[in-house]
């Protein structure tokens, strides 16, 4: 791929007015394509800004994970594959830039059109697209991606073909996708879908491969060498066809990419500390500062960095099946709320140092806003009233502590709200007269001494209101398959949010996950109020109305206390080999996934 391509392509569509072409036939296609607007970028950019075009090419970083792998296919529900596989070794028709809340530009497609109110969409692939084994990628191959992982693939990629109406080849190389609901993000969001050989997968089941068969991607990695369970290894492709695309100039600079299996989080610090990890990720502030002054670091060999970002909170805790009782009631969870005492474990378990998650979008422009709902977002949520919990018009706040171990003025609000629902202390157990003893379980992955820590200290308090926590400690796989299937009373919970949420907000807490198995509601939010403002933010035609919709969604699963927020990642801290380097500019999405190790690069000894 020579370095002037976009530059050529500017000659072509150097002229268009705006970024969506209503005439399927039109000659001019642009070059990227934005929820809101148009892309930042110009047709002719040189590379993201946030990447150094002129990154050495070379070296090896090698990451820990805890747990093992069973599995190499990241696309199926079947087993567990190493997280970074799907994001390190396979590509789609478009890709994101992480400097923009939701802007995609070209990748297997060279441009892309569609209708102005998003009903179709029409990429054009580029004709030098190749899979990783040198074969060329195919309309073909595109149309059996969609509809494989339509039918076979993992929940997170099934919603999209409920809502397409068609998939055709509409030209030599030119795919369409025609919709059936009215949803502006589906344009997006089929850009983003990996693409995938057919023909690998004649004779051979898609859906329950594992270890023996690894997808053949597009991507600048391939699996070079693995070990089940223990260790996974990628080197770029010397020969990958889209090094020299603007979008790709300056990502991608290292040669190997190696994952390492570890027991638990303990036994991974350790193997930081010894040389045998090039990079560590740290979520705890206290740790941060009291546990990396060791030899390697006092020498210079190990840098800390701690890298900002402007992406909201997202939800991190502990969450509350509400599929089971006692959970199932509002008065309960936020009973289970105010006997959390936040201050008291923050302060000993990272120092007081992170500030706590206040909502699902905190930290952003799309947060509920402090006190009574106002404006457009009170009357959004009207339409809801009666499906509404308490605070969500009238304003909510987590419970704060007074930050002693005892957290009395809590407990006695708990235990009042416990009374309500039923609930009365006999012999010193909390007792229902139709649920019994209140008693349930934790369940936690092994290895996961942070939140068990975090669950002992809860313990304690709830203890002192007649009620009974048990931990269960299980392995990765024992893990996976109980989340699956909601088998659990609470346990932790992660959901990183973006500037633009989407359709995946159906996937976290959509009113159809309540009794499918695999969705991603682990809480099992039913209600029509949460279904009704996820359609109202689909639907929205303007940033105005998008901003909307997003803060009412915010209060309404905020005010239904379905997780026991913990402390927020206000920024990225990232401990380092000295020999990796990262740009000094930063995309707004600073320390994700398409930051580390897509546009580090290795420079030194």
């Amino acid at each position: 791929m020579r370095p002037d391509f976009f530059q050529r392509g500017c000659a072509i569509i150097g002229g268009i007015a705006a970024i969506l072409s209503a005439d399927p036939g039109h000659s001019e296609s642009p070059h990227g394509i934005a929820m809101y607007g148009a892309p930042a970028l110009p047709p002719d950019f040189v590379s993201l800004p946030y990447a150094n075009p002129d990154a050495p090419k070379g070296g090896r970083i090698v990451f820990g994970n805890t747990g093992g792998f069973d599995s190499l296919n990241p696309f199926v529900q079947k087993g567990t594959a190493p997280w970074q596989l799907r994001f390190w070794g396979y590509e789609s028709l478009l890709a994101r830039s992480w400097d923009e809340p939701f802007t995609l530009y070209g990748l297997l497609a060279e441009s892309v059109r569609t209708a102005p109110d998003r009903s179709w969409v029409e990429f054009d692939l580029d004709p030098r697209a190749e899979f990783s084994d040198g074969t060329p990628v195919t309309v073909g191959d595109v149309i059996w991606s969609y509809e494989t992982l339509g039918r076979e693939g993992h929940l997170r990629y099934r919603g999209l073909a409920s809502q397409v109406e068609e998939i055709a080849q509409t030209g030599p190389r030119t795919i369409r996708l025609s919709f059936n609901t009215s949803d502006r993000e589906l344009a997006l969001i089929a850009g983003l879908r990996p693409i995938l050989k057919e023909a690998q997968w004649e004779g051979k089941s898609f859906a329950d491969s594992g270890l023996d068969e690894i997808p053949i991607g597009t991507g600048a990695y391939v699996v070079s060498d693995f070990e089940a369970g223990r260790h996974v290894t990628l080197r770029r492709n010397p020969d990958y066809w889209g090094r020299d695309l603007p979008i790709r100039r300056g990502t991608q600079n290292l040669d190997e990419l190696r994952v390492e299996f570890y027991g638990d989080e303990t036994v991974l610090f350790e193997a930081f500390k010894a040389g045998e990890l090039t990079a560590i990720r740290e979520f705890n502030a206290e740790k941060w500062e009291t546990q990396y002054g060791f030899p390697a670091v006092l020498r210079g060999d190990i840098v800390k960095s701690e890298i900002p970002h402007k992406r909201p909170s997202g939800m991190t805790g502990f969450v509350m099946n509400t599929r089971r009782a006692p959970f199932d009631d509002w008065r309960v969870r936020e009973a289970m709320l105010l006997a959390f005492n936040f201050e008291y474990i923050n302060d000993t378990m990272t120092g007081g140092a992170q500030p706590r998650i206040t909502s699902y979008f905190s930290n952003s422009e799309l947060a509920m806003q402090p006190g009574p709902a106002e404006g457009a977002v009170r009357e959004l949520l009207s339409r809801f009233r009666t499906a509404l919990l308490p605070g969500a018009l009238e304003g909510y706040t987590l419970p704060t502590s007074d930050g002693t171990a005892r957290n009395r003025t809590n407990l006695r609000r708990a235990l009042t709200l416990l009374n309500e629902a039923g609930w009365q202390v006999q012999d010193g157990r909390l007792t229902h007269p139709e649920q019994g003893r209140f008693t349930f379980e934790v369940l936690l992955r092994q290895g996961d001494t942070g939140n068990q820590t975090a669950i002992e200290l809860y313990s304690r308090a709830l203890e002192r209101l007649g009620i009974d926590a048990r931990v269960t400690k299980v392995d990765d796989a024992q893990y996976a398959a109980r989340l699956v299937d909601y088998d659990f009373d609470m346990t932790t919970f992660r959901r990183d949010l973006s500037l633009s949420p989407g359709n995946e907000q159906r996937l976290y807490w959509g009113g159809h996950g309540v009794d499918t198995p695999g969705t991603r509601n682990l809480m099992g939010v039913s209600s029509p109020a949460v279904d009704g403002l996820i359609d109202a933010m689909l639907a929205a035609q303007t940033h105005e109305d998008f901003t909307t919709a997003v803060r009412a969604l915010d209060r309404v699963l905020t005010t239904g206390r379905y997780v026991i927020p913990i402390w927020q990642y206000d920024v990225g801290r990232i401990a380092h080999a000295r020999q990796l380097h990262y740009p000094g500019r930063l995309p707004i999405y600073g320390d994700g996934v398409g930051f580390l190790p897509d546009v580090w690069w290795y420079q030194g000894d």
